[in-house]
């Protein structure tokens, strides 16, 4: 009997799972197999191929580079497939509906969409907030929300206001060094403030406060979370979201005579989605309270 030339998804995503995980013991708990089995299939796989895919070594195993295509092949997929179960929802107010976001955002989404859930309980929500924005366009999710816009042409983006954003301090970085809460423009280079680090540090606001003279960060952070922390703790100051930083207890927008930053907010979704009920239900809720935080 001759074997099949064409891979499965059982032998592909044994494949991203060496990948991802570099060892077949790793490989195979991560899919709920032995690993004699995950050997069992990549054997198999390389044995139809007639080329091998995974290089065995002393401190693990690796995907050769002429086998990445079909890493990537099983990536599609396994998108492909998570998107389809999303989809198989039983009524228009229920299935799964996957937001992603930047770390900012996660409070207020969150506080938004489990209001929606109170009024459709059958509704489920993944909220994912990273760095790394996901591709929508691929369904890696079904909703994000951008700062930008995107050139594909497979998208529905829609604006739904502005960021402004306002220097910010704690109580106490106010009253041992800002009395009366102004800071001059002139004033930066003596100044603590509490900023990003690695690729966030070309940001917009990094970018804001490095040209008006700021140098002095004490506390640096890729975590929206830690900065706003920080900036409560007394570290230093930050530019912050103003739609977030007057929710704070404790902190102080500070007064500056220098025009703040501010970004447009997009909440973007795959147009095939634009039909779907769920997405549109949630989509309505985000739109509607977007629009008033940001108005």
């Amino acid at each position: 009997m001759q074997t099949s030339t064409v891979p499965t998804w059982d032998d592909l995503r044994v494949l991203l799972a060496l990948h991802r995980h570099r060892s077949f013991l790793a490989a195979g708990r991560a899919l709920g197999i032995s690993t004699s089995t995950a050997a069992r299939r990549i054997e198999a796989l390389e044995a139809a191929l007639g080329r091998t895919l995974v290089h065995r070594g002393s401190r693990g195993t690796s995907v050769e580079p002429d086998a990445l295509e079909l890493v990537s092949l099983a990536e599609q997929l396994e998108l492909g497939l998570q998107a389809v179960r999303r989809d198989e929802g039983e009524s228009p107010s229920s299935g799964t509906v996957r937001v992603s976001m930047g770390e900012g955002f996660v409070r207020p989404v969150t506080r938004v969409l489990s209001e929606l859930r109170r009024k459709h309980p059958a509704l489920l929500l993944e909220v994912i907030s990273e760095a790394r924005l996901v591709d929508l366009s691929r369904r890696e999710a079904d909703i994000g929300l951008r700062k930008a816009k995107s050139s594909s042409p497979v998208l529905v983006e829609r604006a739904v206001g502005r960021l402004e954003f306002g220097l910010y301090a704690s109580q106490g970085y106010v009253e041992r060094r800002l009395r009366g809460g102004r800071l001059e423009a002139g004033d930066f280079e003596r100044h603590d403030f509490v900023g990003y680090e690695g690729a966030l540090e070309r940001s917009p606001q990094m970018t804001w406060l490095m040209r008006h003279g700021a140098r002095r960060f004490p506390f640096r952070s890729n975590s929206d979370f830690a900065l706003e922390e920080a900036v409560e703790q007394g570290e230093g100051i930050w530019v912050m979201a103003d739609a977030q930083g007057r929710t704070l207890p404790g902190l102080v927008r500070l007064d500056v005579d220098l025009p703040m930053p501010s970004m447009p907010v997009f909440l973007v979704f795959h147009k095939d989605l634009r039909q779907v009920p769920r997405v549109r239900l949630v989509v309505s809720a985000l739109e509607a309270a977007l629009r008033h935080a940001l108005r």
